[in-house]
């Protein structure tokens, strides 16, 4: 079994034009479009996150338990341990991990869309906040092919995760909800500076 993830993220402008790219370079449409809601877990003290770990259990087609370990960059890419399960029941889960002394973080739902190119997988996220392209492969190398064959600009990738760079936007617009919501972000307009990033595409 692979534990080991190895991902770059890029923000988009035009996820629609990418989408058409992937399809003309012959990418398998994997999962169609589809709400993932995603409960992220910590302790009263945020040991988890202070040690740059993460406890996720995700509803999508199915429910998924994810932890992953702290963020190792190498070659322009983040590198990460990566423990996933799919679980029979989403409530039992969460009461499973509550009981054992976690409590919900934060709460983030994005829409997502999966391709496949060869070995390496591309998702087209869409956030409350923005678009987003996810890469992830066997090695670093086969990550940035992947982004040159996309046309995407490698200086402008991201390692962030998608709440740390919710983290920045809190503290940077003052926000004071908790989750990352596609209903907290009805009425706000966010610019891609104001995440740290620049478009891709």
């Amino acid at each position: 079994m692979n534990e080991q993830e190895l991902e770059v993220k890029f923000y988009l402008k035009n996820s629609t034009a990418l989408e058409k790219k992937l399809r003309h370079e012959g990418a398998n449409l994997v999962q169609s479009r589809i709400l993932e809601t995603n409960l992220r877990f910590d302790t009263p003290d945020g040991e988890l996150t202070n040690g740059g770990r993460v406890l996720r259990l995700r509803q999508d087609v199915k429910a998924v338990v994810t932890y992953k370990g702290p963020n190792q960059p190498d070659q322009g890419v983040s590198i990460r341990q990566e423990i996933e399960f799919i679980v029979s029941d989403f409530t039992a889960a969460r009461h499973l991990i509550e009981a054992l002394g976690y409590q919900i973080a934060v709460i983030y739902e994005k829409y997502r869309t999966t391709y496949m190119l060869g070995r390496v997988e591309i998702v087209l996220d869409e956030l409350p906040y923005g678009d987003f392209v996810e890469i992830e492969g066997p090695d670093a190398a086969s990550i940035r092919e992947i982004a040159n064959l996309l046309g995407l600009t490698w200086e402008a990738r991201s390692s962030d995760s998608y709440v740390g760079l919710f983290k920045q936007l809190q503290s940077k617009k003052k926000l004071t909800f908790r989750d990352l919501t596609f209903t907290n972000f009805e009425q706000l307009l966010v610019k891609p500076e104001e995440l740290g990033l620049q478009q891709a595409d």
